[in-house]
């Protein structure tokens, strides 16, 4: 059976900084690593908006990309 390993999380907010010729979003993004494994939604989403309330542009996505090795 194989196991799997939390090796890392990473957030990763996503900033809408206004708009192209044809109308559409211009997004931005900016990612934080060695954030804590055990870190829930609920810290996540309050990390993210303290972060946000020092830009100036508009908090589109909240992201969580977790690493994980497969062990055979």
């Amino acid at each position: 059976m194989a196991l799997a390993l939390l090796e890392g999380t990473k957030l990763r907010l996503v900033f809408e900084a206004g708009v192209d010729g044809e109308g559409k979003p211009i997004l931005k993004s900016k990612s934080f690593s060695n954030v804590t494994k055990a870190a829930t939604a609920d810290q996540l989403s309050q990390a993210a908006q303290a972060v946000a309330a020092l830009c100036n542009d508009t908090l589109n996505k909240v992201e969580r990309n977790d690493s994980t090795e497969i062990i055979a």
